[in-house]
């Protein structure tokens, strides 16, 4: 029991529903960013090992005087470690690649690979499809 003029101990329904909705005000904040930076961190990964491919691909060139036929050539021939994973498949079998005639330079007898995309059917933070970075 409770003497009078003493007061009981503890928090108020008031205080209580205050605390809440604060955390929940500084949640609804805090996840949208949370969401945005990991899209940018898939998006960063997927420019860099797209740079690394097609570097990969346009010194394999050069070297060899004729494009690879597959990535895996590239893997083969110490160009890259290992096929990377599309951040946004998860997969390292969705890679598009584009084979055209072209020859890039003068010495190449053999055409093949000359670009590399995502096989991802998403759109970027920019509005393009990642599929044509």
């Amino acid at each position: 029991m409770l003497a009078l003029g003493k007061k009981s101990r503890g928090f108020t329904i008031i205080e209580l529903m205050v605390v809440i909705s604060i955390i929940l005000i500084l949640v609804s904040i805090a996840v949208p960013v949370y969401t945005r930076s990991i899209l940018a961190a898939r998006e960063a990964v997927l420019r860099q090992d797209l740079f690394a491919m097609r570097s990969a691909v346009d010194s394999y060139t050069m070297d060899k005087a004729k494009a690879p036929q597959t990535l895996q050539d590239l893997v083969q021939e110490g160009y890259l470690r290992e096929i990377p994973k599309d951040p946004f498949t998860n997969s390292r079998e969705t890679w598009q690649i584009a084979q055209e005639d072209v020859l890039i330079s003068v010495d190449q007898n053999q055409p093949g690979i000359t670009d590399v995309h995502s096989g991802s059917n998403l759109m970027g933070a920019d509005g393009t499809a990642y599929s044509t970075w």
